[in-house]
């Protein structure tokens, strides 16, 4: 084989291998990996492996990935943040089920929604296989709920996705090890991610006596298991001074940790955000402790501000992409709804009526994906677009209005309208 490398215009050759003329048989004749995985009698996973290997290689190109952003009215909005304009992978946030062996006080839906069937649930796999091909990205399933370990099904779904090729996370509770054992031998999932909210009294306050403890040893066996490990928490106003002690336990105990800020929805109501003026410090010392603490997470999107505000390079924020909303990720529900994010009430579809394609690119997708007309022209628009959910939370139109906590600019301040409507 003779070949010039697309990057950097440099030739190759060498003897042709088997797996490179499967990808370049593949790529000329238009056939579907999972066809090709049938008569080969490997996965579907298997076959498009071979296939990026190729497109690694320089052998094969690949089309650019169709996520992302456009209608960016003002060119500053994208001025050093082009590596965050367009997404290579596409996860599908799957809460399989709404069962649960805790009751948290800020959960965000107690409701009674049926779990798909899962031949159901193995059709929304294809049809997930089917929209990444078409959108040229790479898929992942982050399973959670809900716990996701409860879903009766969970390893026949599970296997399938690993089957088909896509990266695997997990959402879920402290518990036994014996069921992510089960589940590593068909595929380690790249993460499992549990919740803590604060230091134990506070915690177990929140997710139940015990619920602490349960989280250190279940943490240490994650280790043991060779699973990186993330911690979530969900910031309140009455534990945002637990946030960086909590920290420095988890350091050297778990891989990850960030939080999230409270959306109040559902029980959530009943909890309170902190005042806007201390969660602005509360960042800049978030921020200066992440600097020393390894395992301390940069996910908040207003922390873009503080990098700014300190000449650092911007980061990808909650999603990778600001707010990811219908953009690099939807949420799905157990009884098939789909969201652009799951945090508050956002319903775009359901793909027991229409493909996730169709779902993606309807019009109310489109406009989750715009963000607020406040956030606009703002030169941090890439990479931040503060919460949608918070926005909500508060009584505002997530689509014209501006985070309330946004510190950027004084003269655009929407108030200390901080605490939930009752």
């Amino acid at each position: 084989m003779f070949w010039r490398d697309p990057e950097t215009c440099q030739a190759h050759y060498r003897q042709a291998e088997d797996i490179d003329l499967l990808a370049l048989k593949i790529a000329v004749e238009q056939l579907d990996p999972r066809e090709v995985a049938v008569m080969g009698r490997v996965s579907p996973g298997d076959i498009q492996t071979a296939v990026d290997r190729a497109v690694g290689q320089g052998l094969l190109l690949s089309p650019k990935s169709s996520i992302h952003r456009v209608g960016l009215p003002s060119e500053k909005t994208k001025t050093d943040l082009g590596a965050f304009t367009t997404a290579d992978v596409f996860t599908l946030q799957w809460h399989i089920t709404q069962a649960c062996d805790l009751h948290c006080r800020h959960c965000y839906d107690r409701s009674d929604r049926a779990p798909l069937p899962v031949d159901s649930a193995l059709a929304m796999l294809d049809d997930l296989y089917d929209f990444c091909r078409q959108m040229h990205v790479r898929g992942q399933v982050t399973f959670t709920g809900g716990n996701p370990l409860l879903y009766p099904h969970l390893e026949t779904v599970y296997k399938a996705a690993a089957q088909l090729g896509f990266g695997i996370a997990i959402l879920g509770n402290p518990g036994p090890l014996e069921p992510l054992r089960k589940l590593m031998q068909i595929a380690p999932p790249r993460y499992f991610q549990i919740s803590l909210e604060g230091l134990p009294t506070h915690n177990d306050y929140i997710r139940g006596q015990g619920h602490f403890e349960r989280s250190l040893t279940f943490l240490d066996g994650l280790r043991e298991l060779g699973i990186y490990s993330m911690v979530m928490l969900t910031l309140t106003r009455d534990n945002l001074d637990q946030v960086l002690p909590l920290a420095d336990q988890l350091e050297g105990r778990a891989d990850h940790f960030t939080f999230n800020r409270l959306s109040a929805v559902g029980e959530g109501a009943d909890l309170l955000m902190p005042d806007k003026d201390v969660f602005e410090v509360f960042l800049r010392d978030y921020t200066r402790a992440a600097a020393r603490n390894p395992t301390l997470g940069l996910k908040e999107n207003l922390i873009n501000i503080v990098h700014r505000e300190n000449g650092d390079p911007p980061f990808g924020g909650c999603a990778g992409y600001g707010c990811g909303a219908a953009f690099n990720f939807v949420a799905l529900l157990p009884d098939g709804e789909v969201h652009a994010c799951r945090k508050f009430p956002s319903p775009i579809g359901n793909i027991r009526q229409n493909r996730l394609y169709d779902i993606y690119h309807s019009h109310l997708a489109a406009s989750y994906r715009a963000g607020s007309r406040a956030c606009r022209d703002c030169g941090l628009n890439l990479v931040c677009r503060g919460c949608m959910a918070v926005v909500h939370s508060l009584g505002l139109d997530v689509f014209t209005d501006r985070d309330p906590f946004c510190f950027i600019a004084s003269d655009h301040e929407a108030g200390d309208r901080t605490s939930p409507k009752k």
